[in-house]
């Protein structure tokens, strides 16, 4: 049977072979053009280089960071919870106001019972102003400027996980006994020139003598620890009373939990304080860790390929304006190719293939650029690369898709050129 439509391989009326383009051509011919300008075609690849490698690199690391926020939220600030004595403030009798102090004398006992529970302990700033804090009965000028007194019950020290540097910390015995002994936090012993307790050494807060049993190097959960003097909350409050008023001042508890067990203690905490009102205290989990993540995932990425996409912008332009010149400076070589037999598909299919492979070296040499950078980042910092591979791998097509768009106006206006019109230049 014969076949209803031939491929017509020849002009009608002249006999003439009709041109054929073949693959293997045109990219001889893309590749010798970009080759033939060595500096013009690098000069060319820089914005699109910069815009695939920006892109690759931003999500490499905004995994890899995230990876890492993920890590150290679970490690602490997902196993901490924060209690708040909300209660009505006390009215004393020259007027003043002071904050209520609804925890029970055993609320460290009653939490840290609970099922998920490590520790638990009360602490709030003493209602001091300006205290007077040395290690002399006669303080100097100044004494004390920058520390603080911190009424902390004896099992806060479990629950900020205290690490102790010297001596040991106070526990049951001396705060059912309002006892006068305090630990210092690391820096404000050695303001105060404490550095040793063989010696039994004090510390005076305005006049008030308390024997130094201890002191702390650092605070995992309190980190403003390291500038506290430390007392047993009952001595705090015999001394001097309740927590001044307001939402700094008031009491809270922190509470140290099991992995993954901190909603349930928050939820379980205010009734274990207060049975008859637990409407008194506000319970604070800590935030889903999945949501965190996910916000400063959105945030970073958000931002960051922005600055990518200008990148890529800048790249398209380049290689725009470079084919656009090439069109201009090869007047003379379209005329030829046309009046040999070249069709204007044929010719814009040449620049147009230009164009791309401009993008596909500029997309591949960015995406390595991009994996470089993220590893040589997660090895400076100690992390744990993470690279997407549906991210890697299709990033040099984007580089090829700047390419083609980028050379569309350049080859179409190459493709409309006149064969004797081009041929005079």
């Amino acid at each position: 049977m014969r076949p209803l439509l031939r491929r017509r391989t020849r002009r009608p009326g002249t006999g003439v072979p009709l041109s054929r383009l073949t693959l293997t051509d045109l990219l001889g011919e893309a590749l010798s053009g970009t080759v033939q300008r060595p500096g013009r075609s690098a000069l060319t690849l820089l914005g699109t280089v910069l815009g695939v490698g920006a892109f690759v690199a931003v999500l490499g690391l905004t995994s890899s960071a995230t990876g890492q926020i993920g890590k150290r939220f679970s490690a602490l600030q997902n196993t901490t919870v924060t209690v708040v004595d909300t209660g009505p403030d006390v009215l004393l009798a020259d007027g003043g106001h002071r904050a209520a102090l609804d925890f029970p004398e055993d609320a460290d006992r009653r939490v840290s019972r609970l099922n998920g529970a490590v520790a638990a302990g009360v602490y709030w700033s003493a209602p001091l102003t300006a205290p007077k804090i040395s290690g002399s009965p006669a303080p100097g000028p100044g004494a004390g400027a920058g520390l603080n007194v911190l009424a902390l019950s004896p099992g806060g020290f479990d629950a900020i996980e205290a690490r102790v540097r010297a001596g040991t910390v106070y526990n049951a015995f001396h705060s059912e006994r309002a006892l006068r002994v305090a630990v210092l936090g690391s820096a404000a012993a050695a303001r105060l020139g404490i550095t040793r307790l063989d010696a039994h050494p004090a510390v005076f807060v305005d006049g008030t003598g308390f024997t130094v049993i201890g002191i702390i190097e650092d605070s995992a959960r309190l980190p403003a620890a390291v500038l506290d003097v430390m007392v047993p909350a009952t001595t705090a409050r015999s001394l001097w009373g309740n927590p001044r008023a307001g939402e700094d001042g008031r009491a809270r508890m922190v509470v140290r939990t099991r992995t993954g067990a901190a909603g349930l203690v928050a939820a379980q905490a205010p009734t274990a304080l207060r049975p008859e009102a637990p409407a008194r205290f506000t319970a604070v989990a800590p935030p889903d860790p999945h949501t965190l993540r996910d916000s400063v995932s959105t945030d970073l990425t958000g931002l960051f390929l922005l600055l990518a996409a200008v990148c890529l912008v800048v790249g398209a332009v380049g290689i725009a304006d470079t084919t656009l010149v090439a069109v201009l400076e090869r007047t003379g070589e379209i005329g030829l190719r046309r009046a040999l037999g070249a069709r204007p598909r044929h010719i814009a299919a040449q620049f147009l293939t230009e164009s791309t492979v401009l993008g596909t070296l500029g997309g591949l040499i960015g995406t390595a650029l991009g994996v470089v950078v993220v590893v040589l980042v997660a090895l400076a910092r100690d992390w744990t690369a993470l690279l997407q591979p549906l991210v890697v791998l299709p990033a040099p097509l984007v580089g090829s898709l700047v390419g083609l768009l980028a050379g569309l106006h350049p080859a179409l206006r190459a493709a409309g050129v006149e064969p004797a019109e081009a041929l005079r230049h």
